[in-house]
């Protein structure tokens, strides 16, 4: 007898609410915190965390291993971000079926490469200059326990290295989704991150971003349109912080310039969450349309009497063949955002060709 979706979702939320400590830290005060960056262009244009799709894109694996499935077997994708100031960031992966029943395997690495930097004495004099790069090499498998569940695991063998400063950890990531192929829906939950690390810069031993993310998608029935909506930080109630400009930083339900209790509550829910779409358009959905909305993202770089357009994100992908090319745009600041491209293939495919 299967699950009642909104059973399982229930399950889902209180394990995530009770199996954790509920005081981890976020915000910037862990290392490498550049785990936290999404991992693909598509994950990019549906507002940065993606748990609850499962299809043949290899990149969902990252996010969930519990996503990786037979569709993914021997999909090879390579992901380039460019973010602010020359920093880059991206990922590559590939995945395989297993000899055993029902077990997919995958493997990738996440880096990132914030430039050069000029090095200087305690005085300011300049003695030439070094670099800061930081990688994670992750390996998941996932396994069908039965037509509805699926588990996973991602294990992340992370090095850090800023100047002579070097630092190496380890992190997991525990994975479980659930479809519903007659409501065309999909639930997914991930511990992420959860390690340590085993060699520290100096002689402190600091945190890994620890996070816990549950997530549901729906595809319409009579359109083709997909709505997802994440919820993460889900260890950590209060996402609201004191703004040193004494501005609001909540949603305003009543009078201006008055920050109700509710309207307080409802900010700080909506902070945990991000509300995404993607149209799959043509026969084999050939084209899609993405975009999405960060509340937290919004709220944490607004600038103070501007609107702007920080918190979303859009994004389009097109296969053409047996390639998909995809694109994304998020937006940050009144300052700028940043652009995610993202190339696929099936090898399998490819190599029976020569």
């Amino acid at each position: 007898m299967y699950l009642n979706l909104n059973n399982a979702l229930i399950i889902l939320f209180l394990s995530a609410s009770f199996v954790f400590d509920l005081q981890a830290q976020t915000g910037g005060r862990h290392v490498y915190e550049f785990l936290g960056l999404p991992v693909s262009a598509r994950v990019s244009g549906l507002g940065e965390k993606l748990i609850s799709v499962a299809d043949q894109d290899v990149n969902l694996a990252g996010a969930n291993p519990a996503a990786l499935n037979d569709l993914m077997h021997q999909q090879l994708s390579v992901n380039h971000r460019f973010l602010f100031s020359g920093i880059q960031h991206g990922y590559f992966t590939y995945a395989n079926k297993l000899p055993f029943k029902d077990m997919m395997i995958h493997g990738g690495i996440q880096y990132i490469r914030y430039g050069e930097f000029i090095a200087a004495d305690f005085f300011g004099n300049r003695e030439g200059t070094f670099t800061a790069n930081e990688s994670a090499l992750n390996v998941g498998i996932s396994k069908l326990v039965n037509e509805r569940i699926r588990v996973g695991l991602n294990t992340k063998l992370i090095q850090s290295r800023f100047e002579s400063y070097q630092s190496f950890g380890l992190g997991f990531d525990l994975g479980m989704m659930y479809s519903n192929p007659e409501k065309k829906s999909t639930a997914g939950l991930v511990f992420k991150n959860i390690g340590f690390q085993f060699n520290t810069y100096a002689d402190e031993r600091e945190s890994i971003p620890f996070d816990i993310q549950l997530g549901y998608s729906k595809r319409l029935a009579h359109l083709p349109f997909r709505y997802s909506i994440t919820a993460f930080q889900l260890h950590r109630w209060n996402l609201i912080y004191n703004d040193p400009d004494g501005e609001q930083n909540s949603i305003n339900f009543g009078d201006e310039g008055t920050d109700s209790r509710f309207s307080v509550i409802a900010d700080n829910i909506f902070r945990h969450l991000i509300f995404s779409g993607e149209f799959l358009l043509g026969k084999s959905e050939n084209i899609q349309l993405r975009f999405a909305y960060n509340h937290l993202r919004r709220k944490e770089l607004a600038v103070s009497n501007y609107i702007g357009n920080g918190g979303f994100s859009v994004g389009a992908g097109i296969k053409f063949g047996k390639f998909k090319l995809d694109y994304a745009y998020s937006m940050y600041h009144l300052a700028g955002g940043s652009s995610h491209v993202g190339l696929a293939w099936n090898m399998d495919a490819f190599m029976k060709r020569f």
